[in-house]
């Protein structure tokens, strides 16, 4: 059978009853596994007062065991509807389904996002309605994937969906034919300054390259002349998709990422076609967020000199996944190469087993400081400028993002332990006021009162004074919800966007910059000013 693989990237008290056998493995050398396996399990099997297990659940049980204990933080044995879920939510974007994003907010599962032409759009549901059953059973009880199983499923079969929506007294009951929805890598393009595409890029799956291409042309025919590619939050995804997306702005040919397997040659990927955006001034945007795939692109757009990389350092996973089909429909997850930035850097980072890096780093002044206080390799670009390796991909040109004053980082911390209860409160009180807000609305000081009225009624405790004096981050929070939930993300993200110091500082080095050497060239006058 050909095997396909797709890139992604005790107890005291027991001694006594122990000793005879103990006794017996005295002066024995290496051990048979597969012997000393089987003997496990036929005494669990004959002797365990929890006669729970089958046969089959404890093969399984033993070979998730088998993966969880490699030194692979990546691997991953999927059943059939875990690899469903993996496809769905990872490399692909488009999947047999209502349409909806969802999320759990305490037990109650809230639909987030409604995907335009989607039969949820097409039925009427909205931002906010609250999932209560699925084909007549109740949802109560059970965990957000179980949920989103139930609604996904064969495109053109029937599902029924019950909701309760906030300020309406009865159950709504919407009996839905499934179809295939395609849910957007990039979920919007705008136009900032009058001159600037901004293009969001939330993950890199199967559509990605075609929906960046789709956002410039849209741009373009906008009157866009430079253009922002926002990565930060976005965690990858496919390798050859990353190619695909760096192929857009790059000549063909170009080298875009090398991986090295075990006991294999280098496999080099290149870029392929005609790039659509070719030589217009081009920022992308990193953050501590910006994993795999997505550092593929940053990575491969700096060392050919194609993008000024601003924020900050990004995730650092310079390793790539093969998943494996296996027998039965399941699959296995394995890290089985390494990865290389055209100028040859590695950006691996050491993390931790919940996923933090295990290096402290701060977010250095400057690229010089940087590399000699933590001794990053350096590279060089196809122009000759300075790229670093060795923990993530390090940007051009270091823009923190916006800081929280102490005040409101006390506030967080004191939200953080009922976080859960918290949102739900302001999700329900931004689903009130939603109703008859002008698209240039104000927060209000009454709307700061109600939220901490309905904190306290969740029995989400914050002192008073606290709570005022976190107003900035209050209003905000609130801002926010009102606005994605009247006016969908696209119209928060204009909101937002005057206080994101990072993309404010990439629009401003794009209206002094009106070509991408000018854009480098501000970072030599900047050091040398």
């Amino acid at each position: 059978m050909r095997v396909r693989r797709t890139l992604v990237l005790t107890g005291l008290l027991a001694l006594p009853l122990l000793a005879a056998g103990a006794a017996r493995l005295r002066g024995q050398g290496s051990t048979d596994g597969a012997v000393l396996f089987e003997d496990v399990r036929r005494r669990v099997l004959g002797a365990a007062i929890d006669s729970s297990l089958t046969t089959d659940a404890m093969w399984e049980k033993a070979a998730r065991g088998l993966v969880a204990n490699l030194n692979d933080p990546y691997a991953g044995l999927y059943s059939p509807a875990e690899l469903a879920s993996f496809n769905r939510n990872t490399l692909r974007n488009d999947y047999g389904g209502v349409g909806m994003q969802i999320q759990d907010q305490l037990g109650r599962f809230v639909v987030a996002t409604v995907f335009a032409g989607s039969p949820a759009a097409l039925g009427g549901v909205e931002a906010g309605d609250r999932i209560v059953a699925v084909d007549g059973s109740p949802t109560h009880g059970l965990k957000i994937d179980e949920v989103s199983a139930r609604l996904v499923g064969k495109p053109g079969s029937p599902v029924q969906v019950t909701y309760e929506r906030p300020g309406v007294a009865a159950p709504i009951q919407l009996k839905f034919l499934r179809a295939r929805v395609h849910v957007p890598a990039v979920p919007y393009a705008l136009m900032l300054d009058g001159a600037t595409g901004y293009i969001p890029l939330q993950r890199v799956n199967d559509s990605s390259a075609a929906d960046v291409h789709a956002a410039i042309a849209r741009l373009r025919r906008a009157g866009a002349r430079s253009f922002v590619l926002d990565l930060r939050g976005n965690p990858g995804g496919s390798v050859e998709e990353s190619v695909a997306i760096s192929s857009l702005f790059l000549p063909s040919d170009e080298p875009v990422v090398t991986l090295r397997y075990r006991g294999q040659p280098p496999d080099v990927s290149r870029s392929a076609g005609v790039p659509v955006l070719a030589d217009a001034p081009l920022v992308v945007l990193i953050d501590g967020n910006t994993a795999s795939a997505a550092e593929i692109v940053a990575g491969a757009l700096q060392d050919h000199d194609r993008a000024l990389v601003v924020g900050t350092t990004s995730y650092g996973k310079g390793v790539a996944q093969s998943v494996f089909p296996l027998r039965q429909g399941w699959a296995l997850k394995l890290t089985t190469a390494a990865w290389f930035t055209p100028s040859g850097r590695s950006i691996q980072r050491p993390h931790k087993a919940d996923g933090t890096p295990a290096d402290s780093i701060p977010p250095p002044d400057s690229l010089e400081t940087d590399a000699a206080r933590h001794g990053r390799p350096a590279y060089r670009s196809d122009a000759g400028r300075a790229v670093y390796g060795g923990g993530g991909i390090t940007p051009d040109l270091i823009v923190p993002a916006d800081t929280l004053s102490g005040v409101e980082v006390r506030f967080l911390r004191a939200l953080a332990p009922q976080s859960q209860a918290g949102y739900a409160a302001l999700n329900d009180y931004a689903l009130e006021l939603k109703h008859g807000v002008r698209s240039d609305f104000r927060v209000r000081p009454e709307w700061r009162s109600g939220w901490e009225s309905r904190l306290v009624a969740a029995g989400v405790t914050i002192p008073p004074a606290q709570y005022d004096s976190a107003q900035r981050l209050v209003d905000r929070l609130l801002e926010q919800r009102v606005a994605t939930l009247a006016f969908g993300d696209s119209s928060a993200f204009r909101r937002s966007a005057r206080d994101d110091s990072q993309l404010q500082r990439a629009l401003a080095l794009l209206k002094d910059g009106k070509t991408q050497a000018a854009l480098f060239a501000q970072l030599v006058d900047r050091s040398r000013g």
